[in-house]
């Protein structure tokens, strides 16, 4: 299965971008950073694990990615609280992580 054509990897790719776009005028580095990267490793570990031979490999690399979700919805909760991340945006990404996790759960399910 090639990741491209995988709807997971299309929604955390996605993310990934609303998130760069979001901040990309947030000038406390060390969270948006934080935050960026963590959404930037969603789909990079989905890409990294789909690629790789073995279903353990691709299940570990289906949890670090399943991880980075709910990091980064742990960062979304706090950039609302200070005010960093609007509240339309910040209650989008909750939802799209929530969401990616499930599909990341049901992909490693499925996998034999």
């Amino acid at each position: 299965m090639k990741f491209e054509n995988m709807e997971v990897w299309k929604k955390a790719s996605r993310l990934s971008v609303l998130i760069y776009s979001e901040l990309k005028n947030l000038t406390d580095y060390g969270f948006k950073d934080q935050i960026t990267r963590s959404g930037l490793s969603i789909p990079s570990n989905i890409a990294e694990g789909l690629d790789r031979e073995s279903i353990k490999d691709k299940r570990k690399f289906l949890i670090y990615a399943r991880g980075s979700c709910a990091e980064l919805r742990t960062q979304t909760y706090i950039g609302m609280e200070i005010g960093y991340i609007s509240k339309q945006a910040g209650v989008l990404w909750v939802r799209d992580t929530q969401e990616i996790s499930a599909m990341l759960t049901g992909l490693m399910k499925s996998l034999h």
